[in-house]
C-alpha cells in the first residue's frame, strides 16, 4: 500500500536545501528516517493548525481533503497511529526512552530559546530579512517589529531574556558540549547494524526520536546566517559534525550540503 501524499510547510521557499527552522529540519529527518516521500512548500504560520511552522498536509483522498497536522511531536505520533511510519522508540527500554526524552527536552526546551535569542535579539536584521523575505519592504519592517516584540516578550517570560549575553553564550555552549559528550560515547558503542560510518544518539543501530531533533538543530544551526555563534560552536565539535555529515550523506543525498558555497567557513 502506498502512503498518501505528504507536504511539509517549512516557512521558507521550497528548495532542495535545509532551512533555518530546527523543527522543520527535524520533521524532514523524521520522514526520511521512515522512508516516506514528501514535497515541501513555503506555507506560513497563520495557515497552520496551531499557528506555527512547520506543519504538514496529509492528503488521503486528494489535496482537497488534506488533513493538516502541526507540532513535530504530534506529526510523528500521527504517522505512527495511521500506520505510515514505524515507532522509532518502540525497541527502547524504559530507561532509554527516558534518555531519549531528556535529549529532546534539552534541545527543544532549552537550546531553542538560547538560539532564538541569538537570532532575534543579536542578529535581528539578518533574521528578519530571511524569515520575511516574501514580504515587500514596508510590510517587512512592520511585521518584523511585531515579530521582534513577540519574541522578546516570550524570551523574557521564559527566562532567557532575563540573562546577559555572556550568560546565554555560556549556557548554549554547555548544551552543545553535553551533546558532543553523548555522541562521542555513542560513536564508540555504535550498533553493528548501523549504516557504514553512522552512529546515533543512543548508540543503537537505528535512529530514535532524539536523532530527529538533534539533526534538526545541527543542520539548521549550520545553515542559519543569523546564528554565527552557534555555527562556530557546532563546527568546533568534530564528533557532532561527523554525526551530521553521515546522516546527510545517507538520508539527504539530494540536499545541498551546509558547506556548499561556504568553503571559507569550514
Amino acid at each position: 500500500m502506498s502512503s498518501p501524499p505528504i507536504t511539509i510547510f517549512r516557512g521558507f521557499p521550497a528548495t532542495a536545501a535545509y532551512v533555518w527552522s530546527p523543527f522543520a529540519c527535524k520533521l524532514e529527518a523524521r520522514l526520511r528516517f521512515a522512508g516516506l516521500a514528501y514535497k515541501v512548500e513555503q506555507g506560513a504560520p497563520p495557515k497552520g493548525p496551531r499557528g506555527k511552522i512547520p506543519y504538514i498536509a496529509l492528503s488521503k483522498n486528494g489535496e482537497s481533503d488534506a488533513e493538516m497536522v502541526s507540532d513535530t511531536t504530534m506529526v510523528s505520533e500521527k504517522l505512527v497511529e495511521d500506520g505510515l511510519a514505524e515507532d522509532l522508540n518502540a525497541r527502547l527500554t524504559p530507561a532509554e526512552k527516558a534518555t531519549d526524552a531528556a535529549v529532546r527536552a534539552l534541545l527543544e526546551e532549552k537550546l531553542y530559546f538560547y538560539q532564538t535569542y541569538e537570532r532575534w535579539e543579536q542578529n535581528y536584521y539578518t533574521m528578519r530579512d530571511k524569515a520575511l523575505s516574501a514580504l515587500p519592504f514596508p510590510l517587512k519592517v512592520l511585521i518584523g517589529q511585531i515579530s521582534y516584540r513577540k519574541m522578546s516578550s516570550t524570551l523574557y517570560g521564559q527566562g532567557t531574556g532575563r540573562l546577559t549575553p555572556p550568560e546565554i553564550t555560556k549556557l548554549k555552549t554547555e548544551v552543545w558540549s553535553h551533546i558532543d559528550a553523548l555522541l562521542t560515547a555513542s560513536s564508540r558503542k555504535r550498533g553493528s547494524g548501523a549504516p557504514e560510518g553512522m552512529f546515533f544518539v543512543l548508540g543503537g543501530s537505528r535512529p530514535t526520536e532524539a536523532d530527529t531533533s538533534l539533526f534538526g538543530f545541527v543542520a539548521s544551526g549550520l545553515v542559519c546566517d543569523a546564528a554565527p555563534e552557534t555555527r562556530k560552536i557546532v563546527r568546533s565539535l568534530p564528533t557532532v559534525m561527523d554525526y551530521a555529515d553521515a546522516i546527510h550523506r545517507h538520508y539527504f543525498p539530494d540536499y545541498e550540503h551546509w558547506d556548499d558555497g561556504n568553503e571559507g567557513e569550514k
